[in-house]
């Protein structure tokens, strides 16, 4: 759709519990304070999903167009570029204010940051909360050291992928576990690959150093018991449960440390490092994992993302209008 287009595929939710609708509606006017965006990307998450569920804090009034995050090219603006390309997120985009599950949209300046000339729109909507996530975990809190062995739980998400190559990357052996057979080729191939349910002293070679545990629940306990006395465990997620019980005198003396990994001060401090590996993202010396699904296979994006099967971060790819 080219930007004299005068109306705008667009994903509607007119109920809480319910998909969105692709409808039409007119493609927004340019005003004072604002960037026109044509969206070329944008992610399904389960911030999404929490909202279209109706289960979130800060829920729209109906009906309304989800997307908390995209990416697109600017058409027209007082402050930005037009024909650059630029990431979408914040000020409200797809919780208090339509969001980027459309082909046109009108968003405050602040919720625009240009990428760099080349960015792959699928990469620039996706790319910084994991890179960030998984930079934060493996340098400043789990502090990996070149020759430390490193195992990665969920290491064919995108941030526990992301870990595995930053680990690698530091100059440490790195064991990647997954929940599923069918995630072990998606480990990325810097790490011996397993399976979580076959994790043992005797499968990974002894006890590590570092564990990261992207997932939580029973596989982040039993992964606890294969980390060395004075090890560090850093702990980023809990999609397999949210509870975790010690019992006091073993955690004394396994003597782990553990670590949480929370991004809600970090976001200034990683930036820089995060921009810094978006080269090497692009160009594919670090992979990090998606799934690219049209705007018209929602409920398929949808599935995958509840059901634990998808690989990676799900991506609408907005370029396929007819």
């Amino acid at each position: 759709m080219s930007s004299s287009a005068t109306t705008s595929r667009t994903l509607v939710l007119e109920e809480f519990g319910t998909l969105p609708r692709l409808g039409q509606r007119a493609v927004p006017a340019p005003r004072p304070g604002h960037t026109l965006v044509r969206v070329a990307a944008a992610t399904v998450a389960h911030l999404d999903l929490n909202i279209l569920d109706g289960q979130f804090g800060i829920l729209p009034q109906l009906p309304f167009i989800p997307g908390t995050q995209g990416s697109g090219y600017v058409l027209a603006s007082d402050t930005h570029p037009e024909g650059a390309l630029v990431r979408l997120r914040g000020e409200g985009l797809g919780l208090s204010r339509d969001g980027a599950w459309a082909e046109h949209i009108l968003v405050p300046d602040a919720a625009v940051e240009i990428m760099p000339e080349g960015t792959d729109p699928a990469l620039a909507c996706i790319y910084f909360s994991p890179v960030g996530t998984a930079w934060a975990t493996v340098h400043s809190i789990a502090q990996v050291q070149p020759g430390e062995r490193v195992l990665v739980t969920g290491a064919s998400g995108a941030v526990g992928a992301m870990a595995v190559q930053l680990a690698a990357r530091a100059g440490a052996e790195v064991i990647g576990a997954v929940g599923r057979p069918a995630k072990l080729p998606h480990v990325p191939d810097v790490a011996k690959a397993l399976l979580a349910s076959d994790l043992s002293e005797e499968t990974i070679g002894g006890k590590v150093d570092v564990l990261i545990d992207t997932v939580g629940g029973t596989i982040l306990r039993n992964a606890l018991t294969l980390v060395r006395p004075r090890g560090r465990a850093a702990l980023l997620g809990y999609t397999a449960g949210r509870e975790l019980t010690l019992d006091l005198a073993d955690f004394f003396l396994a003597d782990v440390s553990l670590l949480p990994v929370n991004m809600i001060s970090r976001g200034q401090e990683v930036a820089p490092e995060v921009l810094r590996l978006l080269p090497d993202l692009s160009s594919g010396a670090l992979s990090l994992p998606y799934e690219r699904y049209g705007m018209d296979a929602l409920g398929k994006a949808v599935e995958r993302l509840r059901t634990g099967t998808a690989v990676g971060k799900i991506v609408l790819d907005m370029s396929d209008a007819e």
